[in-house]
């Protein structure tokens, strides 16, 4: 069975919904992990108001969204929090340090040494995000099955079918 560039595009979504659901997650449980106050902590630091809120909105908004997202659940929806989320640590932890994610420093008797990430991981999700919303979630999606369950009425019928 030959694939054909229509099969690759309906797919296409899948790897995205896949790594920007599971990186949220994992970014919000690791938050939860390490206790939601060293975070609030961090936040402080760098003069984010209200840092106590602001990290459990943050937490919050990624294991929500990270779900969402992997379910196809709402992607548009939950995608305005999510790209917020990013802006911030974007401008406020990783443009200091440039574009790359990986730096490179040294090799120590411990193993290789690596710097701060820059801006590339959050411009990729923030791609990543972007083409969800442009292409829709894919298959698999609950958004898919939302849309396949609501009744068609005059306003949304094509034109032509009128």
């Amino acid at each position: 069975m030959a694939l054909n560039r229509a099969t690759l595009a309906r797919w296409a979504p899948m790897p995205l919904r896949l790594i920007v659901g599971y990186g949220f997650l994992e970014h919000g449980l690791l938050k939860l992990g390490r206790g939601v106050p060293v975070f609030a902590a961090a936040l402080s630091g760098l003069g984010v108001p209200a840092p106590d809120l602001m990290a459990w909105v943050t937490v919050i908004v990624e294991l929500l969204g990270g779900l969402a997202v992997l379910a196809g659940a709402y992607v548009e929806l939950v995608s305005i929090p999510m790209v917020i989320v990013l802006l911030v640590a974007l401008f406020t932890v990783h443009l200091p340090f440039g574009f790359s994610s990986i730096k490179f420093l040294a090799v120590t008797a411990q193993g290789p040494q690596f710097g701060k990430p820059g801006i590339e991981c959050d411009l990729l999700y923030l791609a990543c995000i972007a083409t969800l919303l442009a292409a829709g979630p894919g298959p698999f999606a609950i958004d898919a099955w939302r849309r396949l369950r609501r009744p068609v009425t005059d306003s949304a019928r094509p034109r032509g079918n009128r």
